[in-house]
């Protein structure tokens, strides 16, 4: 578990967690997660980003917008259990 202070963006504190993410194929996150760095960081490891570009860049980065869809269905399963 890392404790982030409030203010500090999203994906600031997972490139501290990003040696001990597991092997995958993809990382699908929001737009918190969208930096140069972490992008190539997660490359770097064999994992292929899934993020959406943050509203402000310059030069929107692709994603896939099919798999993105699938991040919905966890968010959900996560709001079910929350209510248990």
């Amino acid at each position: 578990m890392l404790l982030t202070e409030g203010q500090v963006s999203d994906h600031k504190g997972a490139a501290f967690l990003i040696e001990a993410l597991p092997p995958a194929r993809h990382l699908i996150a929001d737009r918190g997660y969208d930096s140069d760095s972490y992008r190539a960081a997660l490359c770097h490891r064999g994992i292929k980003p899934c993020v959406p570009s943050r509203k402000n860049r310059k030069e929107p980065v692709a994603h896939d917008r099919l798999l993105y869809r699938q991040r919905h269905k966890v968010r959900n399963l996560f709001a079910k259990l929350k209510d248990w």
